[in-house]
């Protein structure tokens, strides 16, 4: 099941997961690049790349099955590996959040791409199994691309990093172009690309919402992991990818934990998993200031995390074929735009309570995620469950 080609969906995955997530345990060393700037200045760039992302997601990826998955995707990775180039040769703070925005561009389109392609490769009955395969890039991303990333900060430097994510998409670009069947590049004609009529799907506006709440969540604190750590341990950019570590490994994990929840049911699912992730939040709060504890909270983090996304966009993404492209944009737009919120709203409570208070707030949201799933799928019914993966 693990082919050439979905094989490469999951790299690329991986490369567009550790660029959106790396600049978190290296902001010091960004920062100390650039005159004037600070390591909570850093995240900044990681919010341009959001706004990029949401911003392409919305206008542009719901033209992808009329454009064609695969070309769509080719055109994607060919800006991505020029914005990471960019991004290894900023001569400037402002420079680096550019040349983020144009990856987060090629993101906004290359993201569901992606997950189009693993729904049109897989095998008949497979599709949720090929999107869990594709979904492991996340955890490469993090497990190797992130945590390497801090090491190769400490020891060679931050752009080293860029040089080699632009190498990595260079790489898959050109072996996607051989490999990739040529009839996944030709236009769908009845595909729709009308966001108004996607959101006129039942369930629909339910589960964007649930995903604003999600992402705001994790995003606005993950965003300030890593300034934490290196400030309140007096630690360095590799002992912050340790906690990233630690997260994707229970990520990775989670995998196992997939075929349980498709048998509790779309509701039950969500109701429980965002309900654990608010003790999830509540216990990063509470051991803030001890590294061990710290650690273990973001283990749980990653495996609640992961199933959350699971359900959610899985169930999003099996809502209406015709409006597949549609959905998946509108989930990418939805999730990056709350990199932007989550990164700037949380930069306040950071400077002002720290990262436990940051922690409470990302568990309010998941109270309110949790409340609002009880309401929703009681009023709406039940959402289509295919056990899909996820976009994060």
């Amino acid at each position: 099941m693990l082919t050439i080609p979905i094989f490469l969906l999951t790299l690329a995955i991986g490369v567009l997961g550790a660029n959106s997530l790396v600049l978190s345990p290296v902001a010091v060393q960004v920062a100390a690049s650039f005159a004037g700037a600070s390591a909570p200045d850093v995240p900044l760039a990681a919010a341009a790349y959001g706004a990029g992302t949401a911003l392409s997601a919305f206008l542009i990826a719901p033209h992808a099955d009329r454009i064609g998955v695969g070309r769509s995707l080719l055109i994607a990775m060919s800006v991505l590996a020029l914005a990471l180039a960019m991004s290894a040769m900023a001569p400037s703070l402002p420079f680096l959040a550019l040349a983020q925005a144009l990856a987060g561009l090629s993101a906004g389109l290359a993201i569901p791409s992606i997950y189009a392609l693993a729904t049109i490769l897989a095998p008949s009955g497979a599709a949720s199994r090929v999107l869990g395969l594709v979904l492991t890039g996340w955890t490469l991303s993090l497990v190797a691309g992130v945590s390497i990333s801090a090491i190769i900060a400490d020891y060679l430097h931050w752009r080293t990093i860029f040089i080699g994510l632009a190498s990595l998409a260079g790489i898959i670009l050109a072996l996607l172009w051989n490999w990739l069947p040529r009839d996944t590049r030709r236009a769908q004609q009845d595909a729709s690309t009308s966001w108004l009529a996607a959101l006129r799907i039942p369930q629909a506006r339910l589960l964007l919402c649930l995903c604003a709440l999600y992402s705001t969540a994790f995003y606005g604190l993950y965003a300030y992991l890593g300034t934490h750590i290196q400030t309140v341990f007096a630690s360095s950019a590799s002992t912050a990818g340790v906690a990233t570590f630690s997260y994707g490994v229970g990520f990775g994990l989670a995998v196992l934990l997939d075929g349980r929840l498709g048998r509790i049911g779309p509701r039950g699912g969500v109701v429980m998993v965002f309900a654990g992730l608010a003790g999830v939040y509540l216990s990063l709060a509470l051991s803030a200031e001890h590294f061990a504890a710290l650690l273990a909270a973001c283990f749980v983090w990653g495996i609640i995390n992961h199933l959350g996304l699971n359900l959610v966009v899985g169930q999003l993404a099996g809502l209406s074929a015709p409006h597949r492209a549609t959905l998946l944009g509108l989930n990418s737009t939805v999730m990056y735009v709350c990199v932007l919120v989550g990164t700037l709203s949380y930069r306040p409570v950071f400077d002002q309570g720290g990262f436990g208070a940051a922690s409470l707030l990302s568990a309010g949201c998941m109270v309110v995620a949790t409340a609002l799933s009880l309401y929703g799928y009681r009023a709406g019914g039940r959402a289509v469950a295919t056990g899909a993966a996820a976009d994060l």
